[in-house]
């Protein structure tokens, strides 16, 4: 017979870990809040200055078949409390720093 012998994580590794995992946690969030205030402060240069539940589906970096320009374009959803709206749709940031929307609101 085999004798598996299983050891028990020392507690203060348990800490460690349990530590990290809740300051990665709370990173993510923050950068999450970031980015949604990027995307309204480009929403309110846009046109759309009282939005509310803003939120970023993702970012994509895409590049242009013809220039081969490289640019990002985020999905974002939002409610326009203005048109009463929700609206759905795409930011185009383009190189020299401005910013094109493709949005669709219903």
């Amino acid at each position: 017979m085999h004798n598996n012998e299983v050891r028990k994580l020392p507690k203060r590794t348990i800490v460690i870990i349990s530590v990290i995992c809740v300051i990665a946690f709370f990173i993510f969030l923050f950068l999450q809040f970031l980015k949604e205030q990027k995307i309204t402060e480009i929403l309110s240069s846009l046109g759309h200055k009282d939005i509310s539940n803003v939120k970023v589906v993702n970012k994509l970096n895409v590049e242009d078949i013809q220039t081969k320009m490289k640019s990002s374009v985020y999905k974002v959803v939002f409610y326009d409390n203005d048109l009463k709206q929700t609206c759905m749709g795409f930011l185009h940031h383009e190189r020299d720093n401005t910013y094109t929307k493709d949005l669709d609101c219903k």
